[in-house]
């Protein structure tokens, strides 16, 4: 292989690694800035705040004696409180004990239980309302479907018919009436796959019957970053009209093709103006479902929709953030769901990805755009919050069950226990990165 052929895969690893970067380091602050601003209100005094670990790039102390550094390993961060002898709050400094009450006060384990378990549960609760702030914030840039069944933007097809147009309101499909956007889809999903489809509208004040693009065809809605789609080029927009050469008239049709197709690859003839081929391999992928449980699918990785965009409208702050923690919990109850499903071998393990593949699908969101990166990040930032809450001994989880125990039993476990606790706990959180690396490396 020349050097030419190697740029291209070069420039693509650099920008992976940069959006992984990005992406960990910005949720690693978000975490860590959570531990430090609770504890400082809660009177505990931070040493340190580092983000990487590693030889110090850049450091200064602020007028409260906090040293904000940046290290040179970029994977992570921590704050180290007074009183700490490790990073990880480990254990209490031997030192501890020769304080005064007042300095001894201002220390993690001189702290009064309630400040030392809102520090630490600080962390992912930081975690989870960057999360529900950033979900927020894209509903209100990008707004939510209206009520009605108003055509906002139609999407380019090969078979037009008289388009549907701007500000078109659907009365009627296929004879069918639809006054919801709920009954346009409804009605839509049954029909049978067909070029067109007949329509009436409210067109400037009357009422028009055209013959219109199919409502649900072979339409990339989005792409998902990492996906067999993405891989092959395919983008938004671009529309599926046959798969190894036999027409396709509707989503439902290429995704019952894709699905026969038993992961064997695909040449797909994709329009955008013009038609072209392209050849993928459909990605076997578990995905859950409304009742919890996961179904097994060949996937493209990409989403059908209306062959229009329904018009919008802007949520108001307590309604974004209503759709921002919905968001959240449907990550999270999802992701619950997905483990215990892989503990009990419902589904594959290999639907745990480790650091590899967190940054191969960090750099396929950020080429995806940055609202698809940033939506990413949100993402990320929810699965971190949750995976620290765990009771895993060094993880943030752990420290609060050790603080449950001190509350149910009067005093703190003793060090032995603590430090044997803290051992198994980082071996088991030393396993689960072998076992997801394996899995990066290893799983198709």
């Amino acid at each position: 292989m020349d050097i030419a052929q190697l740029v291209p895969q070069f420039g693509g690893l650099v920008w992976t690694l940069v959006a992984f970067v990005l992406a960990l380091s910005i949720i690693v602050t978000i975490h860590e800035y959570g531990h430090y601003i609770v504890g400082r209100w809660s009177g505990i005094h931070a040493e340190v705040f580092s983000l990487g670990f590693g030889p110090v790039l850049f450091s200064r102390t602020d007028r409260r004696g906090t040293r904000w550094q940046v290290a040179a390993l970029p994977l992570g961060g921590y704050v180290r409180f007074k009183g700490d002898a490790d990073a990880a709050s480990s254990r209490p400094d031997a030192s501890v004990e020769a304080l005064t009450p007042e300095e001894r006060r201002q220390t993690l384990p001189g702290a009064p239980l309630w400040a030392r378990a809102a520090t630490v549960a600080a962390g992912p609760v930081f975690n989870f309302i960057f999360a529900i702030m950033v979900f927020a914030g894209v509903s209100i840039v990008s707004g939510i479907a209206v009520d009605e069944p108003v055509v906002g933007q139609v999407q380019p097809v090969p078979q037009q018919g008289d388009t549907l147009r701007t500000g078109d309101r659907i009365i009627g499909i296929e004879g069918q009436p639809t006054e919801t956007l709920g009954d346009v889809f409804r009605v839509a999903a049954d029909l049978p796959a067909a070029a067109t489809a007949s329509y009436e509208v409210e067109r400037d004040g009357r009422r028009i019957a055209i013959e219109g693009p199919f409502p649900f065809p072979p339409i990339a809605g989005s792409v998902a970053p990492g996906s067999a789609a993405q891989d092959a080029g395919l983008r938004a927009g671009d529309v599926i009209v046959a798969v190894d050469g036999a027409p396709v008239n509707s989503f439902e049709e290429l995704r019952d093709l894709v699905g026969l197709s038993e992961g064997k690859p695909l040449t797909l003839t994709v329009w955008n103006g013009t038609n072209r081929e392209v050849t993928l391999t459909p990605k076997r992928q578990d995905i859950p479902l409304p009742d919890g449980g996961f179904e097994t699918r060949w996937l493209l990785g990409i989403t059908g929709g209306l062959v229009f965009s329904p018009e919008t409208r802007r949520p108001g702050p307590m309604e974004a953030l209503t759709l921002g923690a919905t968001q959240s919990w449907t990550i999270v109850t999802t992701s619950l769901s997905g483990m215990w499903h892989m503990v009990t071998g419902a589904i594959s393990t290999c639907n745990l990805q480790g650091p590899i593949g967190i940054a191969e699908t960090s750099g396929a969101a950020a080429q995806a755009g940055t609202q698809s990166f940033i939506w990413f990040i949100a993402v990320l930032s929810v699965a971190v919050g949750l995976m620290n809450l765990f009771p895993i001994p060094v993880l943030d989880g752990g420290h609060l069950l050790f603080y449950a125990a001190e509350a149910v039993l009067g005093r703190p476990p003793s060090p032995r226990v603590l430090q044997a606790f803290m051992t198994g706990g980082l071996a088991l959180i030393l396993g689960l990165m072998v076992f997801t690396l394996t899995n990066d490396i290893l799983c198709p």
